[in-house]
């Protein structure tokens, strides 16, 4: 995800490094997660959720005039750095479940009130947002941007940089937040409610249905010349042809449709849906795998940027999304590049093995920035929870390290010691010094949610 940053200085402090950080690592089959440890990763989580919120009238304490005009508190992907709700960002953050129903609903119809309708909008520099997208961000006046790098809910939303159509993964997310919403409270009152007109059952089908896919894979797909972001946790990256995550995220997409539908008495639909979950499924291997080059990593994409994706292999697995054999593959493949140090760091993960690198200069065969900076390189503990997950069965002991590891640096690091400080980061890089945009959600929140399942 990409929008202005703001650097904070890194303390040299230790005070509280090691308290508590330090819970033993049992036999590599057995033994849960320190229960303390997770207790502080939950707690952890609510502060940073608290601290993301954005009351009514306010602007969350950051340097800007805008306020919150939406009528309710938005959650934004962090304190004091990003002055918008972010569709991903929430999304991802739901699998904690420690956001309310009522707040999930409130941010659920906000972004039914800023879909595009069924008329394609052109914008300036060959930009353009088809029928039912989704925006990027929804800006605190209620807005939305439907592109990256840029806070503008006008003609002008970038030059193409970041997509000349609107990311696909906010389509998926989208869904999963409605999704979320029923799971935890089964009322499918609000996905039959009308929102200016279209329900809000009938805006998540076409928002689904808006991407580009391919017809005989399923795969989400785009071009170079009409270059959607695939994801956003990559949008600084031009990745082209058949897309991964994004494809990822239209299997969980299509799986919850047909649940939601099922819910709300159109079990018509249902079929059509899994059997799109079955091509996805079916199609996976055939188009990412390359054993012979990549062992069981799955690339990013088939044309820019088809490096080993990390976090798109861990995300498949997380899904259950592989057949068996390419499963098996996958978590050795995993296991062994974790022991040979090049996927983490302080328990974070990288997006592409070190030792798979497009070049000597670059991780992602394009990228904007310079190797092991942000997108292309950095350490991000947003996919942590997915890395132990994939490990948990095969090699317990590593699981509960990388576990230890990643709370070690986040109690070493903890915004809540004071200035100076500012742990959960959305990333950092081996150096010590790269540190970027403290006190983010993601980080800890969606590791949470995957790790309370493994206890």
């Amino acid at each position: 995800m990409t929008c202005p940053i703001k650097p904070l200085k890194r303390s040299l402090a230790m005070l509280l490094f090691l308290a508590g950080s330090l819970a033993a690592v049992t036999s590599s089959q057995g033994g849960g997660l320190p229960q303390e440890d997770m207790e502080y990763l939950r707690q952890l989580t609510l502060d940073v959720l608290e601290a993301s919120r954005v009351e009514p009238d306010s602007n969350g304490g950051g340097n800007w005039a805008i306020v919150n005009t939406c009528g309710f508190s938005l959650v934004t992907p962090g304190k004091d750095t990003y002055r918008s709700y972010w569709i991903r960002d929430f999304s991802m953050a739901l699998d904690s479940g420690l956001v309310a129903d009522d707040e999930i609903r409130d941010h659920l119809i906000l972004t039914c009130r800023t879909q595009n309708g069924p008329a394609s909008r052109s914008l300036a520099n060959g930009l353009h947002v088809p029928p039912w997208s989704i925006p990027d961000h929804i800006n605190y006046d209620g807005r939305p941007t439907y592109y990256p790098g840029t806070y503008a809910t006008g003609e002008d939303q970038g030059d193409g940089a970041f997509g000349h159509v609107p990311p696909i993964d906010d389509h998926y997310e989208f869904v999963h937040i409605a999704y979320r919403h029923w799971q935890s409270t089964r009322d499918t009152g609000v996905l039959l409610m009308d929102v200016d007109g279209v329900r809000v059952f009938d805006r998540l089908v076409r928002a689904f249905a808006s991407p580009t896919v391919d017809s005989v894979t399923g795969l989400a797909q785009t071009t170079e010349t009409d270059r959607a972001i695939g994801f956003g946790f990559c949008d600084g990256v031009t990745q082209t042809g058949k897309l991964l995550f994004a494809s990822l995220l239209r299997y969980r997409a299509a799986g919850e449709l047909a649940e939601m539908a099922a819910a709300i008495g159109k079990p018509d639909l249902v079929p059509a849906y899994r059997l799109i979950q079955k091509t996805i499924r079916e199609n996976l291997g055939r188009t990412f795998a390359d054993p012979a080059a990549i062992g069981g990593w799955l690339r990013a994409a088939t044309g820019l940027s088809r490096e080993a994706d990390v976090w798109g292999t861990l995300f498949a697995l997380h899904l259950n999304a592989l057949e068996p054999r390419l499963a098996s593959a996958a978590r050795a493949t995993v296991l062994d590049a974790l022991r040979r140090g090049v996927i983490v760091h302080e328990g974070a993960v990288r997006q592409v093995p070190t030792d798979l690198d497009f070049s000597p200069t670059t991780a992602w065969e394009r990228a904007r920035w310079k190797v092991n900076l942000y997108q292309n390189g950095g350490y991000w503990h947003v996919a942590t929870g997915w890395l132990v997950e994939a490990l948990w069965e095969t090699d317990r002991k590593q699981a509960l390290q990388l576990f230890s590891d990643m709370i070690t640096h986040l109690r070493r690091e903890d915004y809540r010691q004071g200035a100076g400080y500012g742990a959960p980061w959305e990333y950092f890089g081996r150096d010590g010094k790269e540190r970027k945009n403290a006190v983010y959600l993601v980080s800890v929140a969606l590791p949470y949610g995957i790790l309370k399942r493994l206890e």
